[in-house]
């Protein structure tokens, strides 16, 4: 089955306004609505930054129908892992199989500043993780719980609030080992449009394969989500100017893996030009050649779409996809 979801921009907009862009997004016929979790912003001026779990819960109130989750949260250090685990026992029992919890090794954007830390090297990150969604899982199935890791230890702990199915746990990956991972025991794989073909093609995709070869699954029991950034308006110009709030993503790993600060991933940011700014994004004015611009994406089978629109006008964005987008993505692929 296609599902069709709504990003919300967390670091665009306030909480009460993103609130609003997702109830409608419900209203408008989109299956989903992830936000990001990010302790601070891609920019400074004009940014924002909503503690996401506490805004689920509001958006879970407020709605009846729409799965909602996170893409991505870090539960290896702002959040100990089982302050996440009871965190999304208490959404699943709130809103019965309707939340995802997603999850990454995190950004030094998010991570270094609260902390005063360090930033590990990626080997670590990954190893964080893996030990972190090892007792978040423990903590969901058993009670008691005393565990022993590298990096993290509980002794006798319980997660009394438990929904009966636990949230499925959807894991991001822009390489191979977590892709891998993922396939491998994770309920769901999360990566993000605009890259290179051949990322898709021989590295992400190749590898959630063999994880699901390795721990003998079917394709199936691995959800395929990706965030599409796309940026559709009937105006060219005005969609392709929407893009310039988020050239951070055009970014290179390089150039931003080491910024902690938005003013100074703005300054990097705003050097950028506006045609490179576009280029991680999908721009598009006509819904049919829009949908051919999605297909790839479809064809190589990733069924959860998660779309991002650059423009501070969201309401706009929502109405003209539910009207010119979503119809035609579902007539041609569901």
């Amino acid at each position: 089955m296609l599902q069709l979801g709504y990003k919300a921009s967390a670091e665009q907009f306030g909480p009460t306004e993103l609130l609003d862009f997702a109830i409608l997004a419900e209203r408008r016929g989109f299956d989903s609505v992830f936000i990001s979790d990010h302790f601070q912003p891609w920019r400074h001026s004009g940014g924002h930054a909503p503690f996401s779990i506490a805004w689920l819960g509001a958006l879970g109130a407020r709605t009846a129908r729409i799965i909602m989750g996170t893409s991505v949260l870090t539960p290896t250090f702002r959040y100990h892992p089982s302050v996440v685990a009871q965190a999304f026992a208490t959404l699943g029992a709130m809103f019965p199989e309707r939340v995802i919890l997603g999850v990454g090794t995190g950004e030094s954007l998010n991570e270094v500043p609260p902390l005063g830390m360090a930033w590990p090297e990626p080997k670590e990150r990954t190893a964080r993780l893996k030990e972190a969604l090892a007792l978040i899982r423990q903590l969901w199935s058993e009670q008691r719980v005393s565990f022993q890791g590298q990096y993290y230890r509980t002794e006798k702990a319980t997660i009394y609030d438990r929904p009966k199915v636990m949230p499925p746990l959807y894991v991001a990956g822009a390489g191979p080992v977590m892709a891998k991972y993922a396939g491998q025991f994770a309920d769901g794989f999360i990566c993000t449009s605009g890259k290179a073909p051949e990322l898709y093609r021989d590295t992400l995709l190749p590898n959630v394969a063999a994880g699901v070869q390795a721990a003998g699954r079917k394709p199936e029991d691995v959800g395929m989500m990706i965030e599409m950034k796309v940026s559709f308006d009937k105006d060219r110009q005005r969609a392709l100017e929407d893009t310039r709030h988020w050239a951070a993503l055009a970014l290179s790993p390089e150039e931003k893996s080491s910024v902690e600060d938005p003013l100074e991933m703005e300054r990097l940011a705003d050097q950028i030009p506006a045609e490179r700014a576009a280029k991680r994004w999908l721009v598009g004015t006509d819904p049919d050649e829009h949908v051919e611009q999605l297909r790839p994406y479809i064809e190589m089978g990733f069924r959860h779409l998660v779309f991002h629109a650059p423009g501070p006008d969201q309401a706009r964005f929502l109405n003209l996809y539910a009207d010119e987008v979503l119809p035609r993505l579902r007539a041609a692929f569901a």
